[in-house]
């Protein structure tokens, strides 16, 4: 489905648990020049699904541009909350659900579910630094970057800490983009050996959200 927002038009692919009603909303996007078909945020929407949730797959105005720099921030947010609440509203009532395997489309909206929001790098700053806006439960921030290569004195770690909600952070010991600290989020897990592009053990990535989800939701093991 398409969701046209302030900054252009996202592009969106929603996928149902395999039976009954999601159990929550799990939304998330990409890196700054990547796309969704990462090893990590496929293995993490296949972990969603297995636990009930429905899935949206988010890529932003300005890939679909073709751009592969964000741009401003301010207007990078304000599109991503514009296509939270469209989602909310529309997208799990609408025939662009996709079914899950071998299971049927949920009946209703979004509106009530739990959202938890996240994404790899770029797309992780976006989820934690509109957490508390789009009203989030929980957020998943795959190899977050901590800072510019090289350069640890210009230090994100405010947009984990301002989150306002609960924060999983999965990142490799290797990211040259760092790593960040304990303190920095709820939950940091830290996969050995692996780079900035966490594909070495996407079911690792995988593991370490299910866990997560299951505790923020209370779902059972």
């Amino acid at each position: 489905m398409e969701i046209v927002t302030s900054d252009g038009t996202a592009q969106v692919e929603v996928t149902g648990p395999p039976a009954g009603r999601p159990a929550f909303l799990f939304v998330l996007t990409h890196g700054a020049g990547g796309g969704v078909g990462t090893p990590d945020l496929l293995a993490v929407r296949d972990a969603a699904l297995r636990l009930g949730g429905a899935v949206a797959m988010v890529t932003q105005p300005y890939r679909v541009k073709g751009r592969r720099v964000p741009g401003s921030p301010a207007r990078q947010d304000a599109a991503w909350l514009e296509v939270i609440a469209a989602l909310r509203d529309t997208a799990l009532g609408s025939t662009a659900l996709r079914r899950g395997p071998a299971g049927t489309a949920p009946a209703g909206g979004g509106a009530g579910l739990p959202l938890i929001q996240g994404g790899r790098s770029n797309g992780a700053r976006v989820a934690c630094r509109t957490a508390r806006a789009a009203g989030a439960r929980a957020v998943v921030a795959l190899a977050f970057p901590l800072h510019p290569p090289g350069r640890p004195e210009r230090s994100r770690a405010a947009e984990l800490r301002e989150t306002g909600t609960g924060v999983l952070v999965v990142n490799g010991d290797r990211d040259p983009f760092g790593v960040p600290e304990v303190a920095d989020a709820t939950r940091l897990v830290v996969l050995a050996g692996e780079s900035h592009a966490l594909s070495r053990r996407p079911e690792a990535v995988a593991d370490a959200v299910s866990s997560w989800l299951r505790d923020v939701l209370g779902l059972p093991r």
